[in-house]
């Protein structure tokens, strides 16, 4: 396996509108983001994600060969953000849909950030 290339692209994604129920279960959660990482080609590394109590929020993470996927919710509001980087070959943006499919936001904001793209060009 190579080095991956320090350009990436990183996805700032808010979720409006999402059933509570949808985001209180760490585990099912954790299954969620591992799917999105295996659909955009990442590879995992290892996953943190903790509950903070019945019908209460979750935050977790899973650190990826290519980076990182974290998600942290808030059931009461409906509103879950989800942090997506990905350099090499991954596509974060397929990650971004598996998630997406699943929480069934009314509305959603992404913003998308081009990273190290400068340092990769100078190779």
């Amino acid at each position: 396996m190579g080095a991956h290339r320090p350009a990436g692209v990183h996805l700032l994604a808010d979720f409006y509108g999402v059933d509570a129920r949808l985001l209180t279960v760490s585990a099912e959660i954790d299954a969620l983001l591992r799917a999105g990482a295996e659909a955009a080609g990442a590879r995992i590394l290892h996953s943190h994600f903790h509950s903070f109590g019945d019908a209460m929020g979750v935050t977790g993470v899973l650190l990826l060969a290519e980076s990182h996927i974290s998600i942290h919710t808030w059931p009461e509001y409906g509103f879950a953000a989800a942090d997506i980087f990905m350099c090499g070959d991954a596509q974060p943006q397929l990650a971004l849909q598996v998630i997406e499919l699943a929480l069934k936001p009314t509305s959603r904001v992404v913003q998308t950030i081009e990273r190290g793209a400068a340092q990769a060009g100078d190779r």
